[in-house]
Protein backbone atom coordinates (compact mmCIF):
# COMPACT_ATOMS: atom_id res chain seq x y z
CA UNK A 1 0.00 0.00 0.00
CA UNK A 2 1.59 3.76 -1.11
CA UNK A 3 -0.70 5.85 1.07
CA UNK A 4 -3.95 7.76 1.94
CA UNK A 5 -4.12 11.12 0.67
CA UNK A 6 -6.24 13.87 1.76
CA UNK A 7 -6.47 17.10 -0.05
CA UNK A 8 -7.59 20.26 1.52
CA UNK A 9 -7.40 23.94 1.52
CA UNK A 10 -9.33 24.51 4.97
CA UNK A 11 -8.11 23.55 8.06
CA UNK A 12 -11.59 22.31 9.72
CA UNK A 13 -12.24 20.07 6.24
CA UNK A 14 -9.03 18.85 6.35
CA UNK A 15 -8.81 17.57 10.14
CA UNK A 16 -12.46 15.87 9.06
CA UNK A 17 -10.67 14.54 6.58
CA UNK A 18 -7.42 13.21 8.84
CA UNK A 19 -9.82 11.04 10.92
CA UNK A 20 -11.51 8.63 8.63
CA UNK A 21 -7.85 9.22 6.43
CA UNK A 22 -6.72 7.33 9.72
CA UNK A 23 -9.03 5.04 10.32
CA UNK A 24 -8.24 3.47 6.68
CA UNK A 25 -4.43 4.12 6.90
CA UNK A 26 -4.40 1.96 9.96
CA UNK A 27 -6.83 -0.99 8.62
CA UNK A 28 -4.65 -1.26 5.63
CA UNK A 29 -1.39 -0.75 7.18
CA UNK A 30 0.23 2.53 5.33
CA UNK A 31 0.66 6.24 6.10
CA UNK A 32 -1.18 9.29 5.98
CA UNK A 33 -0.54 12.24 3.62
CA UNK A 34 -1.56 15.56 3.91
CA UNK A 35 -1.21 17.85 0.72
CA UNK A 36 -2.49 21.24 2.57
CA UNK A 37 -1.92 24.97 2.11
CA UNK A 38 -0.85 26.25 5.38
CA UNK A 39 1.69 28.42 7.62
CA UNK A 40 4.48 26.24 8.62
CA UNK A 41 3.32 26.97 12.67
CA UNK A 42 0.05 25.05 11.98
CA UNK A 43 2.27 21.65 10.58
CA UNK A 44 2.73 20.26 14.01
CA UNK A 45 -1.22 20.00 14.11
CA UNK A 46 -1.64 17.67 11.42
CA UNK A 47 0.84 15.12 12.72
CA UNK A 48 -0.61 15.26 15.76
CA UNK A 49 -4.31 14.85 14.44
CA UNK A 50 -2.76 11.96 12.56
CA UNK A 51 -0.68 12.66 9.56
CA UNK A 52 2.25 11.40 9.43
CA UNK A 53 3.85 13.66 6.18
CA UNK A 54 2.27 16.95 5.66
CA UNK A 55 3.08 18.28 1.80
CA UNK A 56 2.63 21.82 0.96
CA UNK A 57 1.21 23.09 -1.84
CA UNK A 58 2.57 25.95 -3.60
CA UNK A 59 0.56 29.43 -2.81
CA UNK A 60 -2.76 27.76 -3.18
CA UNK A 61 -5.00 31.01 -3.03
CA UNK A 62 -8.53 31.72 -4.15
CA UNK A 63 -7.49 34.50 -7.23
CA UNK A 64 -5.13 31.46 -8.48
CA UNK A 65 -7.15 29.39 -11.59
CA UNK A 66 -8.00 25.71 -9.87
CA UNK A 67 -6.52 24.21 -12.44
CA UNK A 68 -3.17 25.80 -12.01
CA UNK A 69 -2.48 23.25 -8.42
CA UNK A 70 -3.96 20.02 -10.29
CA UNK A 71 -0.73 19.62 -12.21
CA UNK A 72 1.88 19.15 -9.65
CA UNK A 73 -0.77 16.99 -7.37
CA UNK A 74 -1.26 14.69 -10.22
CA UNK A 75 2.39 14.80 -10.92
CA UNK A 76 3.12 14.12 -7.38
CA UNK A 77 0.55 10.89 -7.68
CA UNK A 78 2.34 9.42 -10.70
CA UNK A 79 5.24 9.25 -8.88
CA UNK A 80 3.89 8.37 -5.28
CA UNK A 81 0.98 5.89 -6.42
CA UNK A 82 -1.57 6.61 -2.96
CA UNK A 83 -3.87 3.98 -3.26
CA UNK A 84 -6.66 6.30 -1.85
CA UNK A 85 -7.19 10.42 -2.11
CA UNK A 86 -10.03 12.39 -0.38
CA UNK A 87 -10.99 15.62 -0.42
CA UNK A 88 -14.00 17.87 0.78
CA UNK A 89 -17.45 18.24 -1.50
CA UNK A 90 -16.81 21.93 -1.32
CA UNK A 91 -17.17 23.23 -4.37
CA UNK A 92 -13.58 23.64 -4.89
CA UNK A 93 -12.72 20.53 -3.79
CA UNK A 94 -15.33 18.53 -5.87
CA UNK A 95 -13.83 20.48 -9.08
CA UNK A 96 -10.34 19.74 -8.41
CA UNK A 97 -11.55 16.07 -7.56
CA UNK A 98 -13.13 15.54 -11.06
CA UNK A 99 -9.91 17.27 -12.53
CA UNK A 100 -7.40 15.44 -10.80
CA UNK A 101 -9.72 12.27 -11.49
CA UNK A 102 -9.39 12.64 -15.07
CA UNK A 103 -5.18 13.38 -15.59
CA UNK A 104 -4.82 10.03 -13.12
CA UNK A 105 -7.51 7.92 -15.47
CA UNK A 106 -8.58 7.29 -11.96
CA UNK A 107 -12.12 6.51 -10.32
CA UNK A 108 -14.14 8.78 -8.25
CA UNK A 109 -17.00 8.44 -5.79
CA UNK A 110 -18.47 11.77 -5.18
CA UNK A 111 -20.57 12.85 -1.91
CA UNK A 112 -19.32 9.69 0.27
CA UNK A 113 -20.72 9.35 3.87
CA UNK A 114 -18.67 6.22 4.59
CA UNK A 115 -15.44 4.27 2.97
CA UNK A 116 -14.33 1.07 4.36
CA UNK A 117 -11.28 -1.46 2.94
CA UNK A 118 -12.21 -4.78 1.53
CA UNK A 119 -8.99 -7.02 2.32
CA UNK A 120 -10.78 -9.95 0.38
CA UNK A 121 -11.33 -8.11 -2.63
CA UNK A 122 -8.28 -5.43 -1.98
CA UNK A 123 -10.66 -2.54 -3.15
CA UNK A 124 -12.05 0.36 -1.02
CA UNK A 125 -16.22 0.28 -0.54
CA UNK A 126 -17.40 3.97 -0.71
CA UNK A 127 -21.36 4.67 0.06
CA UNK A 128 -23.22 7.32 -1.11
CA UNK A 129 -26.64 8.13 -0.69
CA UNK A 130 -29.13 8.07 -3.41
CA UNK A 131 -32.94 8.90 -4.71
CA UNK A 132 -32.66 11.70 -2.23
CA UNK A 133 -31.31 10.35 0.75
CA UNK A 134 -33.74 7.57 0.42
CA UNK A 135 -31.25 4.66 -0.33
CA UNK A 136 -27.70 3.97 0.25
CA UNK A 137 -25.46 2.87 -2.52
CA UNK A 138 -22.30 1.15 -2.31
CA UNK A 139 -19.41 1.39 -4.95
CA UNK A 140 -16.48 -0.62 -5.16
CA UNK A 141 -13.43 1.17 -6.82
CA UNK A 142 -10.67 -0.88 -7.77
CA UNK A 143 -8.46 1.18 -9.68
CA UNK A 144 -5.17 3.03 -8.11
CA UNK A 145 -5.65 5.90 -7.04
CA UNK A 146 -9.57 5.81 -6.05
CA UNK A 147 -10.61 9.36 -5.81
CA UNK A 148 -13.79 10.27 -3.32
CA UNK A 149 -15.09 13.93 -2.22
CA UNK A 150 -17.09 13.62 1.47
CA UNK A 151 -18.81 16.25 2.31
CA UNK A 152 -18.13 18.51 5.54
CA UNK A 153 -19.31 16.97 8.60
CA UNK A 154 -19.84 13.55 7.76
CA UNK A 155 -17.31 13.11 10.21
CA UNK A 156 -16.05 14.83 13.06
CA UNK A 157 -12.19 15.81 13.88
CA UNK A 158 -9.52 13.16 14.64
CA UNK A 159 -8.63 12.99 18.29
CA UNK A 160 -5.81 14.86 18.58
CA UNK A 161 -2.47 12.86 19.75
CA UNK A 162 -0.33 15.53 20.62
CA UNK A 163 3.87 14.98 20.06
CA UNK A 164 3.93 12.87 17.10
CA UNK A 165 6.24 13.66 13.99
CA UNK A 166 6.25 13.21 10.47
CA UNK A 167 8.35 14.28 7.21
CA UNK A 168 7.68 17.88 5.62
CA UNK A 169 7.89 18.70 2.10
CA UNK A 170 7.21 20.96 -0.54
CA UNK A 171 5.66 20.67 -4.09
CA UNK A 172 7.28 23.11 -6.77
CA UNK A 173 5.02 26.06 -7.81
CA UNK A 174 2.76 25.15 -11.14
CA UNK A 175 4.07 26.32 -13.99
CA UNK A 176 2.13 30.21 -15.09
CA UNK A 177 -1.41 29.41 -15.94
CA UNK A 178 -2.64 31.23 -19.54
CA UNK A 179 -6.27 31.45 -17.48
CA UNK A 180 -6.20 34.98 -15.41
CA UNK A 181 -9.04 35.26 -12.55
CA UNK A 182 -9.49 39.21 -12.91
CA UNK A 183 -11.58 39.31 -10.00
CA UNK A 184 -13.72 37.12 -7.43
CA UNK A 185 -17.07 37.96 -5.23
CA UNK A 186 -17.99 35.94 -3.10
CA UNK A 187 -22.27 34.94 -2.69
CA UNK A 188 -23.69 37.01 -0.12
CA UNK A 189 -25.45 35.48 2.91
CA UNK A 190 -28.49 36.90 3.72
CA UNK A 191 -28.23 35.19 7.38
CA UNK A 192 -25.41 33.95 9.94
CA UNK A 193 -23.65 30.52 8.90
CA UNK A 194 -25.54 28.13 11.18
CA UNK A 195 -23.59 25.17 10.16
CA UNK A 196 -21.48 24.99 13.33
CA UNK A 197 -24.60 26.29 16.37
CA UNK A 198 -24.38 23.57 18.86
CA UNK A 199 -28.41 24.28 19.22
CA UNK A 200 -30.79 24.57 16.12
CA UNK A 201 -34.14 25.26 15.98
CA UNK A 202 -35.44 24.11 13.10
CA UNK A 203 -38.97 25.94 12.12
CA UNK A 204 -41.29 23.99 9.47
CA UNK A 205 -44.26 23.79 7.97
CA UNK A 206 -46.31 23.27 10.96
CA UNK A 207 -46.01 27.37 12.00
CA UNK A 208 -48.89 29.05 10.51
CA UNK A 209 -48.09 32.52 9.45
CA UNK A 210 -44.73 34.39 9.57
CA UNK A 211 -45.49 36.36 12.81
CA UNK A 212 -44.82 33.20 14.73
CA UNK A 213 -41.57 32.96 14.07
CA UNK A 214 -41.16 34.72 17.07
CA UNK A 215 -42.27 31.44 19.70
CA UNK A 216 -39.06 29.60 17.63
CA UNK A 217 -36.86 32.45 18.34
CA UNK A 218 -37.45 32.48 22.07
CA UNK A 219 -36.85 29.30 22.36
CA UNK A 220 -33.97 29.90 20.50
CA UNK A 221 -32.65 32.80 22.75
CA UNK A 222 -33.25 30.75 25.88
CA UNK A 223 -31.32 27.97 24.89
CA UNK A 224 -28.22 29.62 22.87
CA UNK A 225 -29.14 28.22 19.83
CA UNK A 226 -29.97 29.50 16.19
CA UNK A 227 -33.17 29.14 13.67
CA UNK A 228 -33.14 27.34 10.81
CA UNK A 229 -35.69 25.97 8.30
CA UNK A 230 -37.27 23.49 6.05
CA UNK A 231 -37.96 24.37 1.83
CA UNK A 232 -40.95 24.96 2.11
CA UNK A 233 -40.38 27.75 4.76
CA UNK A 234 -37.30 29.45 2.86
CA UNK A 235 -38.61 28.56 -1.09
CA UNK A 236 -42.17 28.70 -1.38
CA UNK A 237 -43.09 31.47 1.87
CA UNK A 238 -39.70 33.09 1.71
CA UNK A 239 -40.02 33.77 5.42
CA UNK A 240 -36.25 32.90 5.89
CA UNK A 241 -33.61 33.22 4.18
CA UNK A 242 -31.97 30.09 1.67
CA UNK A 243 -29.03 30.01 3.89
CA UNK A 244 -31.53 28.81 6.87
CA UNK A 245 -32.18 25.79 4.95
CA UNK A 246 -31.49 22.34 6.33
CA UNK A 247 -32.11 19.25 4.19
CA UNK A 248 -30.08 17.33 1.30
CA UNK A 249 -30.01 20.41 -0.98
CA UNK A 250 -29.34 22.79 1.84
CA UNK A 251 -27.05 22.55 5.11
CA UNK A 252 -26.07 18.93 6.46
CA UNK A 253 -25.64 19.81 10.93
CA UNK A 254 -24.62 18.41 13.01
CA UNK A 255 -25.34 20.12 16.26
CA UNK A 256 -25.98 18.64 19.72
CA UNK A 257 -29.36 19.51 20.00
CA UNK A 258 -31.56 19.60 16.84
CA UNK A 259 -35.67 20.66 17.61
CA UNK A 260 -37.73 20.34 14.99
CA UNK A 261 -41.25 22.76 15.07
CA UNK A 262 -43.58 21.82 12.94
CA UNK A 263 -41.50 19.60 10.65
CA UNK A 264 -43.30 16.36 8.94
CA UNK A 265 -39.40 14.98 8.52
CA UNK A 266 -39.58 14.38 5.03
CA UNK A 267 -36.63 12.38 3.84
CA UNK A 268 -34.67 14.99 2.03
CA UNK A 269 -34.98 16.99 5.07
CA UNK A 270 -34.08 14.19 7.62
CA UNK A 271 -31.08 13.54 5.52
CA UNK A 272 -29.41 17.11 6.55
CA UNK A 273 -29.92 16.57 10.05
CA UNK A 274 -28.77 12.87 10.53
CA UNK A 275 -25.85 13.54 12.43
CA UNK A 276 -27.66 15.84 15.21
CA UNK A 277 -26.32 14.36 18.50
CA UNK A 278 -30.05 14.41 19.80
CA UNK A 279 -32.65 15.11 17.27
CA UNK A 280 -36.54 16.40 19.25
CA UNK A 281 -39.59 17.21 17.50
CA UNK A 282 -43.19 18.93 18.30
CA UNK A 283 -45.79 17.52 15.95
CA UNK A 284 -49.82 17.38 16.25
CA UNK A 285 -49.37 14.70 13.56
CA UNK A 286 -48.30 11.70 15.36
CA UNK A 287 -47.82 10.02 12.24
CA UNK A 288 -45.23 12.71 10.92
CA UNK A 289 -41.95 10.85 9.31
CA UNK A 290 -40.10 13.18 12.34
CA UNK A 291 -40.95 11.00 15.22
CA UNK A 292 -39.42 8.37 13.29
CA UNK A 293 -35.98 9.70 13.87
CA UNK A 294 -36.56 11.53 16.44
CA UNK A 295 -34.72 10.84 20.16
CA UNK A 296 -37.44 12.82 21.64
CA UNK A 297 -41.08 13.73 20.22
CA UNK A 298 -44.05 15.79 21.51
CA UNK A 299 -47.50 15.31 19.74
CA UNK A 300 -49.11 18.49 20.14
CA UNK A 301 -49.78 21.86 18.78
CA UNK A 302 -46.85 23.40 18.94
CA UNK A 303 -48.66 26.81 20.04
CA UNK A 304 -49.24 25.57 23.15
CA UNK A 305 -45.87 23.63 23.80
CA UNK A 306 -43.18 25.67 22.57
CA UNK A 307 -44.53 28.39 25.24
CA UNK A 308 -44.66 26.03 28.34
CA UNK A 309 -41.50 24.80 27.11
CA UNK A 310 -40.07 28.31 27.11
CA UNK A 311 -41.10 28.70 30.62
CA UNK A 312 -39.90 25.64 31.97
CA UNK A 313 -36.39 25.95 30.82
CA UNK A 314 -36.40 29.70 32.17
CA UNK A 315 -37.43 28.53 35.36
CA UNK A 316 -34.76 25.77 35.30
CA UNK A 317 -31.88 28.30 34.19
Amino acid sequence: MAGVWIVSDNRGHALELLNIGRQLATKIGTRVSALLCQERKEIQDYFNYGADEVVLLPSLDAEQPQEDFVSPISEEARRGEPDLILLPATPRGKNMAALLASRLNAGLVSACVAIDFDEKENSFVMARLIYGGAGLQKVTCSTRPALATIPPKTFEAAKPLPGRQGLIRELPAPSPSRVKVIERRAKEKEAKDISEARVIICVGRGMEKKEDLLIARQLAEVLGGAIGCTRPISEELHWLPEDLCIGLSGLQIRPDLYIGIGVSGQVQHLTGIRNARVIAAVNKDENAPIFKAADFGIVGDLYEVIPKLISEIKNRI
